[in-house]
């Protein structure tokens, strides 16, 4: 029985994982913000696998999602990829951990709040310090200034994280209402 559970865990996982990948595709950017800072939602199935499992479980998703692009896409980009995944990480994280201690409507939308605060001040600090000079090094363009880290942070990362957070905060709010019975039943029967 253990066994079986564990194995329906992995395959509801799975495609929770796969979902994810295809509503990557579905992105579109921001007219006034670099053209390679696209919004999608792929976190949201993430987000359901999370608040029914756990946040860990929100986290494999984001992991299965970003594994099965490199696949996929034979795009070769690990510094893209690993930062998707990290923004993922860092957006579903707390949405799941306040939903999972004190369930309700307000839970979620204050992790939504919180989990965008945290995905944009941990993307920006990120591009900075780490992401930024590995694109540099990677595209063969030598040490980025400081002057060039600081605009694309300023003026690209930090306001498309605010904005993607709200944007698939609103989309997920109304979905979570509509869904909300489904996930407590599934967290009550799978979890």
């Amino acid at each position: 029985m253990q066994k079986s559970s564990r194995l329906l865990k992995l395959i509801i996982l799975a495609l929770f994982g796969t979902i994810s990948l295809l509503l990557f595709f579905l992105n579109f950017p921001l007219p006034f913000l670099p053209p390679y800072l696209k919004i999608d939602f792929s976190e949201v199935p993430a987000l359901i696998a999370a608040l029914i499992f756990s946040p860990l479980a929100g986290v494999l998703v984001e992991a299965i999602k970003n594994m099965l692009y490199l696949i996929v896409s034979g795009a070769g980009d690990p510094i893209g990829v690993t930062s998707n995944f990290l923004a993922g990480v860092m957006f579903i994280v707390p949405v799941s951990m306040l939903y999972h201690k004190y369930k309700g409507m307000k839970s979620i939308v204050s992790g939504l709040v919180t989990g965008t605060i945290i995905m944009a001040i941990g993307m920006s600090v990120l591009n900075y310090l780490v992401i930024l000079p590995l694109y540099a090094l990677f595209m063969g363009w030598g040490d980025m200034t400081e002057s060039a880290k600081w605009i694309a942070v300023i003026g690209g990362i930090l306001p498309f994280n605010i904005i993607k957070g709200i944007v698939v905060g609103m989309l997920f709010v109304p979905l979570f209402i509509k869904m909300r019975r489904w996930i407590e039943q599934k967290r009550a029967n799978l979890a």
